[in-house]
């Protein structure tokens, strides 16, 4: 492989760029390559560990025990007073300098360096930052992530951005494919695509437990109380239940689904019980009503965490589907999984063959 850098970029916002990065750096090292990785605009930095990081490439970082410095990793992080003193048209030049010599200081000695996008496509212009700039100012192509919401967006999506980035486009990934439209995609749409000059490199299905949400970040979004069985916060919530009916039918309603976290009353003991009674991975008890003594012993022998939150139902269960398929992907099991996507639907050997 000649190209140096592949610039994984998106057409949306939580389309798998980070999920894509991972499971590339990992392919690519377990097969001896000297690799690396660098995020040059973060738009969404974070305090963590008493500094402000891009929490993708810290975890990045430290899950592939990357050794080049945070700061060239992520060179630009773009904060209040960053967009603030654009709105002013205070260009910042040291910025462009410092993602230039941090992807020339990251990529000397490496065989390949995967840089992940911003949120989509349309991030950073406002800085001069943006991917079709980034990419043509780092002289690397652009791997175009396209998530699939419909068989019209998702072409018009791969022309818009092949529009935007011309020739230096390597192709695109077509992701989250729902499994009765797999055919339709592969048979019709990457076809289409192809005929128009735009490589498919792997068109890939659907699958909850990518998009599914931790305990923990449930309960953090909550700001809700863990009663119980906090050694089970990492667990992955797949599906959503609400137990609002009459308890004869809570048992037969709750096995209809597996990982699923269960949202009721506290003060309906009655359906916690049916609950911890089928696959339950943790209870929401809402109205910041605290569960019984013996509901939380049978929640605790279970390994099941209990979260008590303020909000009332209807409002707990908006906040709590905003966080499927818009979580971060720091668990090892969706690495894994997301690593079997890759093998069993990805070309590489003709992105190898695109690359050189």
């Amino acid at each position: 492989m000649k190209q140096k850098g592949i610039y994984i970029t998106s057409t949306q916002t939580f389309a798998g760029k980070s999920a894509l990065c991972t499971g590339l750096l990992r392919r690519y090292r377990a097969k001896g390559l000297n690799v690396g990785y660098m995020k040059p605009l973060s738009t969404t930095p974070t305090f963590m560990e008493k500094q402000v990081v891009d929490e993708d490439t810290l975890f990045i970082k430290k899950q592939l025990g990357l050794s080049d410095p945070l700061d060239l990793m992520a060179p630009v992080l773009l904060t209040d007073q960053k967009i603030k003193s654009a709105l002013e048209n205070q260009v910042e030049e040291k910025d462009i300098l410092r993602i230039k010599t941090g992807f020339e200081q990251l990529s000397t000695g490496k065989d390949l360096v995967f840089l992940e996008g911003g949120g989509s496509l349309k991030e950073g212009w406002l800085l001069g930052l943006a991917p079709p700039q980034i990419g043509a100012m780092l002289r690397v192509m652009e791997l175009v992530i396209a998530p699939y919401e419909t068989d019209l967006q998702v072409i018009d999506d791969i022309l818009t951005a092949r529009e935007q980035l011309g020739d230096t486009m390597l192709g695109t990934v077509i992701n989250r494919v729902p499994g009765h439209r797999l055919d339709y995609i592969q048979d019709l749409v990457t076809p289409f695509v192809e005929n128009r000059g735009i490589r498919v490199f792997a068109v890939l299905p659907r699958q909850r437990i990518l998009y599914a949400a931790s305990i923990e970040e449930i309960q953090e979004g909550l700001g809700g109380e863990v009663i119980c069985a906090h050694d089970h916060l990492n667990e992955l919530v797949e599906h959503l239940m609400v137990g609002a009916m009459g308890v004869e039918s809570a048992l037969t309603y709750f096995r209809r689904k597996a990982n699923k976290a269960v949202i009721t009353g506290g003060d309906r003991p009655d359906i916690q019980l049916a609950a911890l009674e089928t696959s339950t991975k943790c209870l929401i008890l809402t109205g910041n009503l605290k569960p019984s003594p013996l509901i939380v012993g049978k929640a605790e022998e279970a390994g099941v965490p209990i979260i008590v939150t303020k909000y009332d139902t209807m409002t707990a269960v908006d906040i709590i589907e905003g966080f499927f398929g818009k979580t971060r992907f720091h668990q090892e099991r969706k690495i894994t999984q997301f690593e079997t996507l890759l093998n069993e639907n990805m070309d590489f050997e003709r992105l190898e063959k695109a690359l050189s």
